[in-house]
């Protein structure tokens, strides 16, 4: 019986040790304002586009880089070089202040999208082998079409999972030509 007791005075000591060292931790760490991230992380209204007049679908460098950027995820893991007018990576001040190689973010539409000659292509968005002779040709999706689409795929379906790619700035308008050119080509 004393033995008990030993034990159980030996754990009380030490419980009461512990809650007098007991910390708040909710003072350690920032707890930021979760209402401000998610308005920033909100895209914003869907927009029409109307493609610019510069672009130019039956020009083989901009199909070359709509191909390339429609077939690779990101410059660092691109296998080939990139083709003329399309770098892998931009500069960008890192939190340090001096510039680092920041890599380019591409398509990766092949991920979702089926067209000629693509490999491990995806299953989830419209199937886009042939799309001239079955779409151009009959006027039924045209460049501007498919241009509207890359741009910002809200405009006619709000609950698309497809990327917002102008609207959000993830490409450029001529990043969005190239594109267009690509898809559009004959292959």
């Amino acid at each position: 019986m004393h033995t008990k007791i030993k034990c159980l005075a030996l754990t009380a000591t030490l419980f009461l040790s512990a809650s007098l060292y007991a910390v708040d931790l909710t003072k350690a760490y920032d707890m930021p304002d979760a209402s401000k991230m998610i308005k920033k992380d909100l895209f914003p209204e869907a927009k029409k586009y109307t493609m610019p007049k510069s672009c130019n679908l039956n020009d083989a460098a901009a199909i070359a880089r709509g191909k390339y950027m429609f077939h690779n995820l990101n410059g660092k893991k691109a296998k080939k070089p990139a083709p003329e007018g399309l770098v892998k990576f931009t500069m960008k001040k890192g939190k340090d202040g001096k510039m680092k190689k920041k890599f380019k973010q591409f398509g990766n539409c092949v991920a979702c999208h089926n067209i000629e000659g693509a490999k491990g292509a995806g299953n989830i968005g419209p199937d886009l082998t042939g799309y001239k002779a079955n779409f151009i040709d009959t006027k039924a999706r045209d460049a501007q079409f498919v241009y509207q689409k890359i741009a910002d795929p809200r405009i006619d379906n709000p609950n698309t999972h497809m990327t917002v790619n102008l609207t959000t700035g993830l490409f450029t308008p001529e990043e969005i030509c190239d594109f267009t050119a690509y898809i559009v080509s004959k292959k």
